[in-house]
């Protein structure tokens, strides 16, 4: 029986994320955890995320599972980072008057901003919050079976840039162009909630659970 760990920082909608998980590989043992040596015993790992980043990141340091996300990012082993999550593995954070992050990627997550409009120059809501389709930038085993312009669920106020254009697997519009899906080697992150976006999204969770954490 293969493993997932989903880390418990105090920080995550974590019985959604494992209730999905659970609903899309039935048998898969789901482990919640903050302990340092479950978490690194699973064979695949998510990292979730809701609230403010200077937040996450103080509880994510406090119970020294900083250095956790690292050493599983290193390892080779799967690792899914799902909203704030993502915006953890950046460098740094515009949040909060600025946070340094992860930085397991390279580049920052920006204020959408107060005067965000739509091209008819209708001002746009901040946060981002609901439906909006994902344009898909690679082709990528977590992709796989999903069409291409997906809808996807969101809610957040701040976006990701990345600094290295490669490492870009989607992007959506909102007011503006920007990333929501980064890879590299055996990490794969995304701004939106697969375990709130319906099929596409449980077919992105089934696809981490059977990748082995080889980008092709």
């Amino acid at each position: 029986m293969s493993s997932v760990a989903v880390i418990d920082y105090g920080m995550g909608n974590l019985h959604s994320v494992a209730k999905a998980l659970e609903h899309v590989k039935p048998g898969e043992q789901v482990l919640v955890s903050s302990d340092k040596a479950v978490i690194e015993s699973a064979d695949r790992v998510i990292l979730p995320g809701v609230g403010a980043i200077r937040d996450c990141m103080g509880e994510l340091t406090r119970l020294g599972l900083d250095q956790v996300v690292h050493q599983v990012a290193a390892s080779g082993k799967p690792l899914l980072g799902i909203c704030v999550g993502v915006q953890l593995l950046m460098e740094f954070s515009e949040e909060n008057g600025g946070h340094d992050c992860l930085g397991i990627f390279p580049g920052k997550a920006h204020f959408f901003g107060d005067h965000l409009q739509d091209e008819g120059g209708e001002k746009l809501k901040v946060p981002h919050m609901g439906w909006n389709e994902v344009k898909q930038t690679v082709d990528h085993p977590l992709w796989q079976g999903i069409e291409q312009n997906s809808r996807f669920y969101f809610v957040h106020s701040y976006h990701i840039q990345a600094q290295q254009p490669e490492q870009v697997a989607g992007r959506c519009h909102y007011g503006l162009d920007f990333d929501v899906a980064l890879f590299r080697d055996n990490v794969f992150a995304v701004q939106f909630h697969p375990e709130k976006s319906h099929s596409a999204g449980l077919q992105l969770l089934k696809n981490f659970l059977h990748w082995n954490g080889q980008p092709a």
